[in-house]
């Protein structure tokens, strides 16, 4: 008779590589954006949304705000017209991660051996992808009925990527709400209640010059302004260096402020 071998059970390790968190975040940022194909109504919000606001503006407003000469104000109009999208984008990563909470998808991930940060991480990176695309719809459109880039590649670039690094530090915020309430719809009135006023009250659309004494004391200190200049600026030329050093620190005051608090009220929820 032989010995029958014992092998003993392999010890398997709590922590997780960081190539393979890289590995589980990609897969679970694709499995977000294939989502779009099964819901169609979300490209609504990416595409024809924008697309409406920018028509609407130039058209409607437009040519009461340049004296009769659409194109003017939309030369002036959409650098913040992007910008705001940008943040109302954010929105999504919040209402996105408060579905597959409720519905229980976090829990059917956490079983798995992935990154526990994986699924948060995943989410921010496929919000990111529909935020570049949105970006390039708006601009795109624009140039279409008349705006014209005024600087170059360079500044269209770096325009883009200070979009991409405000978002990602606003999207914090909206990580903490979708955490916290207890229904996605809930984050949408957030947004809402927040970031619609902050735009409107901001130079995204108009000359904060035009406003009352009291309104521009605030205009010239609203985050959204200074996103808003720093877009019009690597755009359409002008002043580049103070608005965007001042997006840049407002993006890390709240990624500072918010992404801590985010990733606590994540791990306590989960």
């Amino acid at each position: 008779m032989s010995a029958a071998t014992i092998t003993a059970p392999r010890t398997l390790s709590s922590r997780v590589s960081p190539l393979a968190t890289v590995r589980h975040t990609l897969t679970l940022a694709w499995r977000t954006l294939v989502q779009i194909k099964h819901n169609p109504m979300e490209l609504i919000d990416l595409s024809v949304q924008p697309i409406m606001f920018v028509l609407l503006f130039t058209y409607v407003f437009g040519g009461q705000m340049a004296g009769g000469h659409p194109t003017v104000y939309l030369q002036y109009a959409l650098p913040g017209i992007i910008a705001q999208n940008a943040l109302f984008a954010t929105l999504n990563t919040g209402v996105g991660l408060n579905t597959d909470i409720t519905k229980g998808v976090f829990d059917r991930l956490r079983a798995l051996p992935i990154s526990r940060m994986s699924p948060l991480a995943g989410r921010i990176a496929a919000d990111t992808v529909k935020q570049v695309w949105s970006m390039g719809m708006l601009l795109a459109v624009g140039i279409i009925i008349g705006f014209r880039v005024k600087t170059d590649v360079t500044g269209v670039a770096g325009a883009l990527l200070l979009l991409v690094v405000m978002s990602f530090a606003v999207s914090w915020v909206s990580v903490l709400i979708g955490v916290l309430v207890s229904a996605p719809e809930k984050v949408q009135i957030f947004g809402f209640a927040t970031i619609f006023p902050m735009s409107f009250s901001s130079s995204a659309f108009v000359d904060v010059h035009t406003m009352p004494g009291w309104m521009q004391a605030w205009a010239k200190v609203n985050p959204v302004s200074f996103l808003a200049n720093a877009t019009r600026g690597l755009i359409n030329g002008g002043a580049v260096a103070t608005p965007v050093a001042q997006s840049l620190i407002s993006a890390v005051i709240v990624a500072v402020v918010f992404a801590p608090l985010a990733v606590r009220a994540l791990r306590r929820r989960i």
